[in-house]
């Protein structure tokens, strides 16, 4: 059995939906497709709820309208039949109604997560409108039914495995299954979320869970590049990555790849493709156990971070420094990209500062403590690239010019990562990109 997953854009216009269904009945090949919203809807369901939070129900109604006006129109588009037209309004008329009454109702943090789901409910549930009409067999499996995680946020693969396997023996002779990505059940039952692009890690989960040959993750880029295509003129996808590549280039920007969705398939060894859903003839990447030889595979960039400096004298002779400065980050679940060391100083960066008020108030008797914001890390990332002289060198003739905050070299033999003013991040990413790749 696979995996594959699809992403916003891939399901975000009528002839995208069209498509992927022909992309999954491509093969008589068991299934089971992962379907994220139709693009701009989470960013709308967001916009929704915060006005809400915000006591703005009016505005909420004018957002709550123009959307479901937009799922009208994508309905009309997508379905021709009577029979076909008449379930899909059913549908968009039954979520709608929930988002209109939640207008009456006290907004708090479990009603925005119910709000949130509504689009991999919508998705999910008119691909599977359009699959009858064009009578194709299908099985709609909800997400919520299987799909879980713990008072810690984290997954629950043993309970995941057991309730899907009992829901797909439901089905015997079935080929293609149809389910929600991104959404679950917390550990007290209500509706949750794997957070934003969690629609990968939902797939990576799944494969983990049913043992599948190979997950699928298709988007609108054929493959992981070299490069940010974005910022970049000349780049190329990548044919094959390890998972520790893939890891270190998820997690530090490549947005293609959720990066919590690398380790599920990792630890069961589950190979991974990422495939271009309007190019599907394009070979893409595969994500293995073992590296492609060595070399630099890829940079990738991440923004909005912040540097933190803590600066004390009683350093040299305080044992235990370390530790207490990294409990008070786990006291607030704040992980640390991001450390170097001195005999007087630490410095550590952050991406999430929900709790940075806290965090920097509990440093403040361990020294001086200051703030860069706006920085952004760049990682070269590739198999032994931190232990090959040649690449080193490379690397920082290229950036020569380009003003460092910090150095992160040897925590990985994958990945050195550099700190710099995010003003400096496309000129970094283009002389990086000729340094080391050639290309202008």
């Amino acid at each position: 059995m696979k995996v594959l997953k699809f992403g916003g854009t891939s399901v975000g216009k009528p002839e995208r939906m069209q498509s992927v269904s022909q992309l999954i009945t491509a093969d008589n090949d068991q299934k089971i497709v992962v379907l994220s919203a139709l693009s701009g809807t989470t960013n709308s369901l967001v916009e929704i709820s915060q006005s809400l939070s915000e006591g703005k129900k009016e505005q909420a109604k004018q957002q709550i309208d123009k959307l479901e006006s937009h799922y009208r129109t994508f309905c009309n588009d997508l379905v021709k039949k009577e029979a076909g037209r008449a379930n899909a309004k059913a549908i968009v008329d039954e979520h709608f109604e929930f988002l209109n009454i939640i207008l009456k109702i006290s907004f708090n943090e479990a009603l925005n997560k119910d709000i949130l789901a509504q689009g991999e409910l919508l998705s999910t549930r008119l691909f599977c409108v359009y699959l009858e009409e064009a009578g194709i067999p299908a099985v709609l499996l909800p997400a919520l039914d299987f799909m879980s995680i713990d008072e810690y946020e984290e997954p629950e693969i043993p309970k995941i495995k057991i309730k899907l396997a009992n829901l797909i023996s439901q089905h015997k002779g079935q080929h293609i299954f149809i389910t929600q990505g991104y959404i679950c059940r917390n550990a007290r039952g209500e509706v949750d979320n794997l957070k934003r692009g969690g629609s990968d890690y939902s797939a990576s989960l799944i494969g983990a869970a049913i043992q599948a040959d190979e997950v699928q993750i298709w988007t609108d880029i054929d493959g992981m590049h070299n490069n940010d295509p974005r910022v970049v003129k000349k780049t190329f996808p990548i044919d094959q990555l390890s998972f520790d590549e893939a890891a270190e280039l998820a997690y530090f920007g490549a947005k293609i790849l959720h990066p919590a969705s690398i380790w599920p398939a990792q630890h069961f060894n589950i190979p991974v493709k990422l495939l271009n859903t309007m190019q599907p003839e394009a070979k893409g990447t595969i994500i293995t156990e073992m590296p492609n030889g060595n070399g630099v595979k890829a940079i990738a960039a991440k923004d909005g971070i912040i540097a933190i400096k803590i600066k004390s004298s009683r350093m040299l002779l305080a044992y235990g420094f370390l530790r207490k400065i990294f409990e008070i980050f786990e006291k607030y679940r704040t992980p640390i990209d991001m450390i170097t060391t001195s005999e007087v100083a630490v410095s550590i960066t952050i991406d999430n500062q929900q709790y940075l008020d806290q965090i920097l108030k509990e440093l403040q008797p361990f020294g001086t403590v200051e703030l860069d914001y706006h920085q952004t890390i760049v990682s070269i990332v590739g198999n032994e690239v931190a232990a090959t002289p040649s690449i080193i060198t490379k690397l920082f003739d290229a950036i020569e010019e380009i003003p460092l905050r910090m150095i992160s070299y040897g925590g990985s033999r994958h990945n050195i990562s550099i700190l710099i003013n995010g003003q400096f991040k496309e000129k970094t990413l283009q002389v990086l990109n000729k340094g080391l790749f050639g290309l202008e």
